[in-house]
């Protein structure tokens, strides 16, 4: 229950974006970016102080004035370094409206979602398969020692008992999948 919870806390914590630009509609830019995704954002007027705020934080996306970028690489390179799982996305402010602006970063984060939940599920598949194989090994052998001619009493109870357990934990692996 514990570690649900602080999973969900995390997951709520990180919902942030973070909008990299200096021009003078970025405080209305990062308002409309809010209401359109409800999540909260920070704004920053330049590359070190955003490469900062990365390091510090999880976000979940972020959205980089490619005027920065473009004056200045070094340090673009430095934020793209930090990005963590944070989506990228990349914008010309002198050209791009605030319209645009939410559209593409609802777009972007929900090609994060799709990849985060197609990530999961691979996961999932590659876990419950090497669980299967290791539990199909585990009854194996179990069965073979319960076969032993002459296998003190103690033992073949202890053994009977690892593969019950084994036995619980396969078929609610194969519920579970």
């Amino acid at each position: 229950m514990q570690r649900l919870f602080c999973g969900q806390w995390r997951a709520i914590c990180s919902s942030m974006i973070l909008l990299i630009t200096c021009v003078a509609k970025a405080q209305e830019c990062a308002q409309a970016l809010q209401e359109a995704t409800l999540e909260p954002v920070e704004v920053c007027a330049g590359l070190e102080e955003a490469a900062r705020q990365l390091q510090e934080r999880e976000f979940s996306a972020v959205v980089l004035d490619l005027l920065l970028l473009d004056a200045q690489p070094d340090e673009g390179e430095t934020v793209l370094k930090h990005l963590g799982s944070a989506v990228p996305v990349y914008l010309n402010f002198a050209i791009t409206g605030t319209g645009r602006a939410v559209r593409e970063l609802r777009s972007a984060l929900q090609r994060r979602k799709r990849e985060m939940l197609a990530a999961k599920n691979d996961a999932e598949k590659a876990l419950h398969h090497e669980l299967k194989d290791t539990l199909t090994a585990l009854l194996l052998s179990c069965e073979m020692a319960l076969q032993i001619p002459e296998l003190p009493a103690q033992a073949e109870t202890r053994m009977q008992a690892v593969e019950a357990l084994a036995k619980e934990v396969s078929a609610k692996l194969g519920r579970a999948i």
